[in-house]
């Protein structure tokens, strides 16, 4: 066991946010920590590095044991780097005392060399330590994360002040990696991360040598890594086996159990109730009814399972049914900016869309994705053709919202959009989509970015479009909510065409993908599952292909080095005889100075 945590308790302005919560983290655990905004993850991520201290009420409270051997390391958000040193010389820190013995070791060796040899046992011992912890491919592990973690060979001389929050935090976990403490937490790891990248991290993580506590939203990176799920709710913390499906599959099962359960206690109690309050004042009775009541006041009450979210309930219908041949997009291509500012990301694309597809767009952030969307809606300019065909009525859900009215409430923005909805079925829709409460009467331009999403797909469950066109759908949602989307879009039988980097909805919605690369773009006619099936084999063959070129060009250099040291057989008895004539001259120039 590396960490015990035991009736670990804190309070926030009054609200307790963690109650009595216990979990063992032993050196092979992969836990993954959910639970909605504010229930306290990252709470319990500081208490566990000690930079926040959690309430004691008694001295068995609050305690955080860790095995002597326990090395901590905490993903901070761009945190703990040097912005002046080049990402060379900011990994170098993590191996400094490495560094710093084999620099000792060079001036003992020339030392040695001028007849030196007091620091003989000094030598062996830090030989057999550099040895011991692999000192001597520093270099080779640095490149291999920053390789994987997305950075290319000419980053690596860049200093760190020149790049991006995102390519900051990608370095913070390269540098993390780096450590390889015994304990690694992470929080938010694949935030800017891209598929390729995540891949690798997943593949990475899963062979560490070590614990790892990983706070996510990424549900798909949760199956992938994580033995086990830990969940916070209202304060208290309950582990579970297995990865994130896993985890919601049992917390399905143990709910309806529970439910079982308590229903059944109900109706046991209700009974119990009835007879004493039946016989409680019948002198031929009063003694049995006391009895019942005593037992009543024993029983361990269930308690009946309630989430802190509900889920929400979005349901995407319609009515009028378009023809088989719903879209054809030829020649079009896909340009951002004006006039000598414009800029041509692809050339041209050409892709058709039938009826009942659920097409994901995938893709780099910027290549061009959310531009796609608006060309094919005809909101933005380009060349070719946007062929849509009739009857086809388009619902769009767009990334930013910018639809939405600012100053309008919640309430006003529906009712401005259907002014013959009651108050009452207004507020009923909101309520679909849980959005309830205060918020309803809250401006538009000051609700939470998820909010707004929520109040997005209530208004495209009014529209009944038969295309649903969806940018980045998941984004600021929370678990319940994502799940609640991606029901929906399971069960939508129209048609979709979504832009979206969350995996896990990928691989459950989409049956064919759009791919946007640099100036170009692939066409997949197949889902994610096999799309990274794919991606795995192009990676392995590009890395056999460099593999083997870096193999070929060492051959070539050998080859050179042996021409260059390369000696004839005439060559070789000349240097013969000159070492023999020297050494003739040495014996006749010792005898001399004898003399």
């Amino acid at each position: 066991m590396l960490v015990s945590l035991n009736n670990i308790n804190k309070f926030y302005n009054g609200a307790q946010v963690l109650n009595n919560v216990c979990l063992n983290i032993d050196e092979n655990d992969r836990i993954g920590l959910v639970g909605n905004n504010g229930c306290g993850k990252s709470t319990l991520l500081k208490i566990i590095t000690g930079s926040v201290e959690p309430d004691r009420f008694t001295e068995k409270d609050g305690i955080v044991s860790f095995a002597g051997k326990t090395s901590v390391g905490y993903l901070e958000q761009m945190g703990g780097l040097d912005s002046e040193s080049t990402v060379m010389e900011e990994m170098q820190k993590v191996f400094e005392p490495v560094n710093k013995a084999i620099a000792r070791l060079r001036e003992i060796e020339l030392a040695m060399a001028d007849g030196d040899n007091s620091c003989d046992d000094e030598y062996h011992q830090l030989t057999s330590w550099v040895e011991a912890v692999d000192g001597y491919n520093t270099e080779v592990k640095i490149r291999t994360i920053l390789s994987g973690m997305g950075f290319s060979e000419e980053e690596l001389s860049r200093t760190v002040s020149g790049f991006s929050g995102g390519e900051k935090t990608r370095l913070c976990i390269s540098k993390l990696l780096l450590e390889e403490p015994n304990l690694l937490i992470l929080d938010e790891p694949t935030n800017h991360l891209d598929f390729k990248t995540i891949m690798w991290l997943e593949d990475y993580l899963r062979t560490y040598k070590g614990a790892i506590l990983v706070v996510s939203h990424d549900r798909y990176f949760l199956d992938k890594l994580c033995s086990s799920i830990c969940e916070i709710e209202r304060g208290t913390l309950r582990r579970y086996r297995g990865n994130y499906s896993a985890f919601v599959r049992q917390r399905e099962e143990n709910d309806l159990r529970q439910e079982r359960e308590y229903q059944q206690q109900q109706k046991e109690i209700a009974k119990m109730e009835d007879y004493v309050a039946r016989n409680l004042v019948r002198a031929s009775t009063t003694k049995m009814a006391q009895s019942r009541r005593r037992q009543l006041e024993k029983i361990e009450r269930i308690e009946r399972p309630v989430h802190d979210t509900k889920s929400a309930k979005i349901r995407f219908t319609y009515a009028l049914e378009p023809p088989l041949d719903v879209l054809k997009v030829k020649g079009v291509d896909i340009s951002v900016g004006e006039g000598s500012q414009k800029k041509t990301l692809v050339d041209t694309i050409d892709f058709e869309v039938r009826r009942g597809e659920k097409i994901g767009i995938i893709g780099d952030n910027g290549i061009g994705k959310s531009t796609l969307l608006k060309i094919i809606q005809e909101l933005l300019p380009h060349k070719g053709i946007v062929r849509w065909n009739s009857n086809v009525k388009i619902s769009y859900f767009e990334q930013e919202s910018t639809h939405l009215n600012k100053a309008l409430t919640v309430m006003e923005e529906l009712h401005s959009r259907y002014p013959s909805m009651s108050d009452l079925e207004v507020r009923s829709l909101l309520a679909q989509v849980r959005l309830v409460g205060e918020n309803v009467f809250k401006e538009t331009g000051v609700i939470s970015g998820g909010e707004r999403a929520k109040l997005c797909f209530a208004i495209m469950m009014q529209e009944h479009g038969n295309v649903l066109i969806l940018d980045e759908p998941t984004n600021h949602l929370d678990l319940s909510t994502k799940e609640a989307i991606e029901e929906a879009l399971q069960e939508y039988t129209g048609t979709e065409i979504f832009v979206s980097h969350d995996r896990y909805l990928l691989s459950k919605i989409a049956d064919r993908l759009i791919e946007l690369t640099p100036g170009g773009y692939r066409l997949h006619n197949y889902g994610f599952e096999k799309y990274l099936d794919v991606l795995r084999d192009e990676q392995a063959e590009k890395k056999r292909q460099a593999d083997a070129e870096k193999q070929a060009k060492a051959a070539e250099t050998a080859k050179a080095q042996a021409a260059k040291t390369y000696r004839s057989k005439q060559q070789r008895s000349a240097d013969a005889a000159r070492k023999t004539k020297c050494a003739a001259w040495n014996v006749k120039l010792t005898n001399f100075r004898r003399r």
